[in-house]
């Protein structure tokens, strides 16, 4: 790094101001904060550089004095950077003779070390270890740490080389821990790592074992009512998928309404999201009490609905469920209450939770057949799935104020240690997006000099790490690729509600299906959810790269689509296949999409209000919504278009 940049410094002229910039700004990323003082100034050398310019413009300098001052100045900084490399030599060759004097190494501390450093580097994306995860090189690994190994035996001497006594006491056991260790990392760590990665809650930095938990933040009970919340909210979003089209018709509307009833919910949740994760900076306790009553009075309300004939009350019975999602606190809770050695595990909790009620949603609404009434009120297959979700909330509120206790919160502290935990200085550039193509003549200045983007004063830090303030700030943040990601997940979640929503009217329009079947079907498709995940996260993602998973998984969503059209006939094998290919490779693309974005954005995005979960929240609810409206759409128009054939054929027989 330093004689590049040394090498680089004489052939100044060869660059034109742009590229001077940009190669400084690389430099700049490329540096060890510990090291800050050791490093070629370059900014000092290039006000000196203009500062040249200028002075041999106007004539007060000479060619000959300007090598000779700006040559000292340089031979100063390196210089500087080789009596450094002259300690640091020093230093590496102390501890490399500590580690001869030893008779036998620690082998214990060996691989707690090895355990650590696979850990960090396997899901990192700049890291070469991925490489060897994939099956390439492992053998050249354990080989290289086995010789190395046997450099420190005290018998080393005794032979030529190690290759001419290969087989020493404790090479197998090195070797078969080092595969025990990689086998570990493949088949447990990486799947909660990938599964953890769904959440979107960031680690900020590394968990250690002799990390304390903080009793007065921490408690196990409210960490696991915050994953029955998670359960039970998405337990009420589907539940009622199976019956919707029913519902509608019965209060006198078309079967495809229900694509308005199932996405009304996910209409009030594009709000809830945002002033939920603002609520949860101050109370985690009122607004999940908040959310139980909203939803126990939701959830009343649709049930009502059929007693009272009005899809009014229905719809905005579904709006009140939606405005008490409360996935944002819950989420939150997780990433500010959670110790870090224990966040990937709720992280996980919180994805499985999601998953289960999602599988677990439309079984119970097919088991729901009865049909009987109490006083004025009805109870069947269509107002069952409010009244069990009202009972479910009430009995949570309960549980609830009994056992939830509202963590400790220190303003002061909760600053310092976000402070603290911030990410260097070297990501700053990644954080701050992609700059525009063309600058202002009073910011070019700036840049060239780099007082703009190099500055070091605390306010600008501070600026620079703290979390997004608004919608827009978090916008901003987003790089290209990250927008792209979420786009991606905007699709997917769009197909996979269109097959969830409308499967309903499908399947009792061409096959005749119950209520029962139907629920059958989604409770199948949600129950993948998790095997996929193992397999994905465990096997596939270390045999292949994660573009390549992507693209595949994106080919076969658009395969499953195409098989999904009516052509000639329509099949109960068909409309199964093309539905199951649809959701388990939307699954595998969402789980590898959300993993790369977990990586890849901004760490300013971990925290606060605005935070990276909160925008996949509403990049997914969007989609619900768009989703939902299309199913409406789509059957109004086949509707009028039906009403228009048969005033045709009417037409046609009374001319």
């Amino acid at each position: 790094m330093y004689f590049f940049g040394v090498a680089s410094v004489p052939v100044f002229n060869s660059f034109n101001k742009r590229e001077m910039v940009a190669f400084g700004k690389k430099l700049k990323e490329r540096q060890i904060q510990e090291w800050q003082g050791y490093y070629i100034n370059y900014k000092l050398m290039k006000k000196k550089v203009r500062q040249y310019a200028q002075q041999i413009e106007v004539g007060t300098q000479d060619r000959r004095h300007v090598l000779k001052d700006f040559s000292r100045m340089l031979d100063n900084q390196i210089e500087k950077i080789v009596l450094f490399l002259l300690e640091q030599q020093g230093l590496l060759s102390s501890r490399i003779a500590k580690l001869n004097e030893l008779q036998q190494p620690d082998i214990s501390e060996i691989f707690q070390f090895t355990d650590y450093y696979v850990k960090t580097r396997a899901n990192h994306p700049y890291s070469q270890l991925q490489q060897v995860f994939k099956h390439v090189g492992l053998g050249a690994v354990v080989g290289a740490i086995s010789r190395n190994l046997h450099e420190l035996q005290e018998h080393q001497g005794s032979y030529l080389s190690i290759f001419d006594h290969p087989a020493l006491p404790f090479q197998d056991p090195v070797v078969d821990s080092m595969k025990a260790a990689v086998d570990r990392l493949s088949h447990s760590t990486n799947f909660l790592n990938f599964l953890a990665q769904h959440a979107l809650i960031m680690q900020e930095e590394l968990p250690t074992s002799e990390e304390p938990v903080d009793d007065q933040r921490y408690h196990f009970m409210s960490l696991l009512l915050n994953l029955a919340n998670t359960f039970l909210y998405m337990v009420n979003t589907y539940i009622i998928v199976p019956t919707a089209d029913d519902y509608s018709m019965s209060l006198g509307a078309a079967a495809t309404v229900c694509g308005i009833v199932i996405g009304s919910m996910a209409v009030a949740q594009v709000f809830s999201s945002v002033y939920f994760s603002a609520w949860s900076n101050k109370s985690y306790f009122k607004p999940l009490v908040f959310s139980s009553i909203v939803l126990f009075i939701g959830n009343a309300m649709y049930a009502l609905a059929y007693d009272f004939n009005s899809l009014s009350i229905l719809l905005i019975g579904r709006l009140f469920c939606g405005l008490g999602s409360a996935r944002a606190v819950n989420r939150r809770y997780i990433s500010d209450c959670v110790p870090l050695k224990l966040r990937m595990k709720a992280s996980a909790g919180f994805v499985s939770a999601s998953a289960l009620g999602m599988a677990f949603g439309p079984a119970l609404g097919g088991l729901l057949q009865t049909n009987f009434k109490l006083y004025k009120l009805t109870f069947n297959q269509e107002t069952l799935p409010g009244w069990v979700m009202s009972l479910a909330w009430l009995i949570y509120l309960v549980w609830l104020w009994i056992s939830f206790r509202e963590p400790y919160r220190d303003t002061e502290k909760s600053n310092t240690a976000q402070e603290s935990t911030a990410e260097p200085v070297e990501n700053d550039a990644l954080e701050r997006g992609k700059q525009p193509l063309l600058l202002k003549s009073e910011d070019k200045q700036e840049t060239e000099d780099g007082d703009g983007e190099f500055d070091g004063s605390d306010e600008a830090l501070k600026e620079s790490r703290g979390p997004a303030t608004s919608i827009g700030s978090a916008y901003r943040l987003l790089t290209p690729s990250v927008k792209v990601q979420l786009l991606i997940y905007f699709m997917l979640k769009y197909a996979m509600e269109v097959l969830l929503s409308e499967s309903s009217v499908v399947t009792t329009y061409y096959f005749g299906w119950s209520t029962s079947s139907v629920a059958i079907f989604l409770a199948c498709l949600g129950i993948t959810v998790l095997p996929v995940n193992i397999v994905v996260g465990s096997y596939i993602s270390n045999m292949f790269e994660d573009r390549q998973i992507l693209l595949a998984s994106e080919i076969m969503v658009c395969i499953g689509i195409l098989l999904s059209f009516h052509v000639v006939t329509y099949t109960v094998p068909q409309y199964v296949c093309s539905g199951l290919i649809m959701f388990v490779s939307a699954e595998v693309l969402e789980g590898v999409n959300l993993s790369l974005l977990s990586r890849v954005m901004s760490s300013r995005l971990s925290r606060g209000t605005y935070n990276g979960g909160l925008l996949s929240t509403e990049a997914g609810t969007l989609a619900r919504v768009v989703a939902d409206g299309t199913i409406t759409l789509a059957g109004y128009l086949g509707e009028m278009l039906r009403i228009e054939a048969e005033n045709h054929r009417f037409d046609a027989l009374w001319p």
